[in-house]
């Protein structure tokens, strides 16, 4: 276990986060560099009470020790510990989902392969299909609005809820069970059978846009999913690659966090080093900075929105405090705390929040999120590459 975290999504489907791609965000480069302090859930660490947290990790692991000299779960005992605490964040892991949670990090996790996104009359639409997945092979496109899911309507409910009901959170449902959704397309309604599997998601996608018009040196989208292993080195590359004149779209819609390792290098292509986060753990300030010589004068719009998290809003507030994109979209998360994973007595695992990080202009994100410069509801890439055309970056 290596290092504090920054860990994302609504209480409710906290749990199983390798189901929901709620990601940690393990900084084990910077721990490894000796800029961050080191987490050692097998020593004094694990009796260090947070400033930050209403949880003292004492309190956890003596109440799974207990129970698990009562011959009791020990994880239930330290849930409901937690539970009391008033710990937005915290939440605790038995080794199995502790090993979903560690291959979420490699971008792999049980689902049905597609993205949902809120629309501006509060349904809940496909935003994107994972190709080969359970969802594509049953015809669902995006566009496709989801009504139900297991017979339970899902109008208006928040979409980091549809999704860990997708993917059978709360029920620690495998790859193999079944979900069943209510689709709608235009006036029809259909209902589809779906079998849960084990996918790999492809965190970064690139593709030209204003391809098809005279403009030779169309713009470049980024879509970055989620912060997984590798996905900071993927932006970097594709920032290296793009025609010179060529402006930059950067997607963060629905990129529920992930690495911060990876969301640092991802500032990096845009930054030449410099602040781009301040964080505390119990109380004691750190700051993580870009890696010199990223690319500093291409035109860059970063689009975001409600589902924009953690990892993301740290790498949003970056670029815009420093000047160095124009944000479009809505209103972020606003997730911004830090949590310590412990290893408690019977093996489960604890992560309680420990702290919280803040913008280089010194913003706190959690539950404030981050203002985009533009405010804009629907045809919000639309207006994006409108901006991005603006600042002389083609498409």
């Amino acid at each position: 276990m290596s290092g504090p975290t920054q860990r994302l999504g609504p209480r409710g489907v906290r749990r199983g986060a390798a189901l929901t791609l709620v990601f940690a965000g393990v900084l084990a480069t910077a721990a490894a560099t000796g800029s961050l302090p080191r987490c050692n859930p097998k020593s004094e660490d694990l009796a260090t009470r947070s400033v930050a947290s209403t949880v003292d990790r004492d309190e956890v692991a003596a109440a799974a020790a207990r129970a698990v000299a009562d011959g009791k779960s020990g994880k239930e005992a330290a849930e409901e510990v937690v539970s009391r605490s008033g710990d937005r964040w915290g939440a605790v892991y038995d080794e199995r989902q502790y090993e979903e949670f560690e291959q979420a990090l490699d971008g792999s996790y049980t689902g049905v392969g597609l993205a949902a996104k809120r629309t501006s009359d509060g349904q809940v639409e496909v935003a994107r299909v994972q190709p080969g997945g359970p969802a594509d092979r049953a015809g669902i496109e995006p566009g496709d609005r989801i009504r139900t899911v297991d017979g339970h309507r899902v109008d208006r409910r928040p979409v980091a809820e549809v999704v860990a009901l997708l993917r059978g959170d709360r029920t620690e449902a495998a790859a193999g069970t079944t979900v069943v959704l209510g689709v709608e397309r235009g006036a029809g309604l259909r209902t589809e059978t779906l079998r849960r599997a084990r996918l790999t998601t492809e965190a970064v996608t690139v593709r030209r846009i204003g391809a098809d018009r005279a403009d030779p040196f169309a713009a470049v989208l980024i879509e970055v999913d989620s912060f997984t292993r590798g996905s900071g080195a993927k932006v970097r590359d594709a920032v290296r690659d793009a025609p010179s004149d060529a402006g930059v779209l950067l997607d963060l819609r629905g990129n529920s966090g992930g690495l911060v390792t990876e969301a640092v290098t991802a500032a990096s292509a845009f930054l030449d080093g410099g602040l781009v986060a301040t964080y505390d753990v119990h109380g004691e300030q750190r700051a993580l900075y870009a890696q010199p010589g990223g690319d500093t004068g291409r035109p860059l719009v970063v689009l975001v929105d409600g589902g924009t998290m953690s990892a993301a809003e740290l790498l949003t507030g970056a670029l815009q405090d420093r000047g160095r994109a124009v944000t479009v979209g809505s209103r972020t998360f606003g997730k911004g705390s830090v949590q310590m994973p412990s290893k408690l007595p019977g093996g489960a695992v604890a992560e309680l929040t420990v702290g919280h990080y803040r913008t280089p202009a010194g913003r706190s994100v959690d539950e404030r999120g981050i203002t985009p410069d533009l405010a804009v509801g629907s045809r919000a890439e639309q207006r994006a590459e409108t901006v991005l055309s603006g600042l002389g970056g083609g498409s």
